[in-house]
């Protein structure tokens, strides 16, 4: 972990200017088959653009909050890693009623209209494809995120020591997400750059954001990040431990 790096947003910075291209995110989905690859350069190109978004189209301010309906999946890692480069607070599985804005996936639309500001919409398809036809209400992230530039800048400074990210009822500013990150990597067998996680954990608690970004992120790992890993028998999983060379698992 960079001295410097006190938001996660910033450890991703000290990241990408440390090895742009070694792998950070990879993301397998058990029940369609899909893998996805990210690497630093490619991980910080989406946060960017996607900050982008936030802070221009859809006017989000610090401290603002913006409750974030989504599975473990690599498109939620990139929105917390927005939100962070904003000044946003993160509300995993937060009440949309209470919430700025909202970002959801397909099964929680209905939940997410209860936020009157802005609406975002994930399909979570392959590829980060599109929905066939946007949800009423709602922006398609798949369709919006393309056009936004690869440079963020924040309009105004982000405060380390302000709230960043609320997950199962407990509130974290930047500088707690990232020292506790960096805490609790040990216990999950992250032992330092190279080191290589397998999570299957949802995010809807700390230690599954923990394992599926924030502690790879903070010791200069990596993380494998399955959804559906039930839907693998232990031969299937151990073949895959080993294609990717996984050091640590978290299940």
């Amino acid at each position: 972990m960079t001295a410097a790096a006190r938001t996660p947003a910033a450890l991703l910075q000290a990241a990408l200017v440390a090895d742009p291209g070694r792998p950070l995110v990879t993301f397998y989905d058990d029940a369609t088959g899909e893998r996805v690859e990210l690497s630093v350069a490619t991980l910080a190109n989406w946060v960017a653009k996607t900050a982008n978004l936030l802070q221009g189209d859809l006017n989000a301010e610090p401290g603002d909050r913006l409750a974030l309906l989504l599975p473990a999946h690599w498109q939620s890692a990139v929105w917390l890693l927005a939100c962070s480069s904003v000044g946003v607070v993160a509300d995993v599985g937060g009440d949309p009623g209470g919430a700025d804005l909202v970002v959801s996936g397909p099964d929680t639309l209905d939940a997410a209209r209860a936020c009157s500001g802005e609406r975002i919409a994930l399909a979570l398809r392959p590829l980060g494809g599109r929905f066939p036809q946007p949800p009423e209400g709602f922006l398609d992230y798949a369709v919006e995120v393309p056009g936004q530039g690869d440079r963020f800048a924040p309009f105004a400074p982000v405060d380390a020591d302000e709230p960043a990210l609320v997950v199962a009822g407990a509130e974290r500013t930047g500088a707690e997400v990232v020292e506790k990150a960096a805490a609790d990597a040990t216990g999950l067998g992250l032992t330092g750059p190279g080191s290589r996680l397998l999570s299957g954990l949802a995010y809807d608690t700390w230690q599954g954001l923990a394992a599926g970004l924030y502690a790879p992120l903070a010791t200069g790992g990596s993380v494998v990040l399955c959804r559906n890993l039930d839907q693998l028998d232990e031969a299937a999983l151990a073949k895959r431990v080993e294609s990717e060379r996984v050091t640590a698992t978290a299940r």
